[in-house]
């Protein structure tokens, strides 16, 4: 028994999407390809922005490219760890490795929330009080919502740690996942893990629920100001209000679903968790950034003064 987590468990065995072999060799060459594309992706993002004088003074640019960087981070938190997996037979974590990964899956993804909830109220100023939005959204104001995003992400994710480090664990140590998360951890704990359930809740779920709900609110004002003003380039807008909320919706949605029901589990919870720690950040480059003509000429003058370089 190990004196630092109370426990006989020292080890999780992660069962991981599939047992098959074949399947396994398969995953990990789609996830391979998954994770180049978010790394390169965002990675090219963040880069642009610091290196644009421009960008960078854009308050929307100046969130898209913390977005890229979490999203960087986060992909980096799960996506190794599974393609090492997917090459051998043994898929176990430690139980210090485990609780990393807890706490930087939660830092990163409760931070990336909240900054997707100021990224709204950004794109809410800059359509529905376009003449005053360089005064209301001025530097300060941007570098204390990233200040307070990552904060709040700090204060969420140590407060999960907090939850399962307290926990005694006696076996068994098969965690029905790929990674290390709270749900999946809690249930082997060798205790009654009620109330450490219903706080997972009211941390985990709540806070995925409001803020979704919040940024909902937002693109439908958004959405209702640009149908009365009739604004100038008022279809490109509207693509762009759908396409954000179809990433937001990839990952508010699994994580209402998996953190906001205690006291039982899924299969389908694996799935559902490829989505926020997978495809979306692979997806937000795309939707968010490299489609903007911005971005696009920022990149270019890059790339050409790279060449010349």
């Amino acid at each position: 028994m190990k004196k630092e987590n109370d426990s006989k468990v020292t080890e999780f065995v992660l069962l991981g999407p599939s047992s098959s072999l074949e399947l396994q060799l398969f995953l990990f060459l789609i996830f391979l390809l998954v994770y180049m594309t978010i790394v390169l992706g965002n990675l090219l993002i963040v880069v642009t922005v610091r290196v644009d004088a421009h960008l960078l003074q854009s308050p929307m640019y100046y969130f898209l490219g913390h977005l890229s960087f979490l999203d960087l981070c986060l992909s980096c938190v799960t996506v190794p760890k599974m393609l090492g997996d997917f090459l051998q037979e043994d898929k176990i974590i430690s139980f210090s490795g485990c609780l990393a990964q807890i706490y930087f899956l939660h830092f990163l993804g409760a931070s990336e929330m909240f900054l997707l909830t100021a990224m709204a109220y950004d794109r809410y100023v800059a359509i529905c009080n376009p003449l005053h939005y360089l005064t209301v959204m001025n530097r300060q104001l941007c570098f204390q919502m990233v200040f307070a995003c990552w904060c709040g992400g700090f204060v969420h994710s140590i407060t999960q740690v907090t939850l399962v480090i307290q926990l005694p664990f006696c076996g068994p140590n098969k965690l029905d996942n790929f990674y290390c998360d709270v749900p999946q951890v809690i249930k082997l704990a060798c205790t009654d893990t009620s109330v450490v359930e219903v706080l997972m809740v009211s941390n985990s779920g709540l806070l995925s629920l409001v803020c979704f709900l919040v940024l909902l609110f937002s693109y439908a004002v958004i959405l209702v100001t640009l149908r009365t003003r009739f604004l100038q380039g008022q279809s490109r807008a509207l693509s762009t209000c759908a396409s954000h909320l179809t990433v937001v919706s990839l990952i508010f949605v699994p994580c209402v679903f998996i953190y906001l029901r205690p006291f039982c589990s899924f299969s389908v919870d694996k799935v559902f968790s490829v989505f926020y720690t997978v495809v979306t950040p692979m997806l937000n480059p795309l939707i968010y950034t490299l489609r903007n003509t911005d971005m696009k000429t920022a990149m270019k003058k890059l790339r050409k003064k790279h060449v010349m370089s």
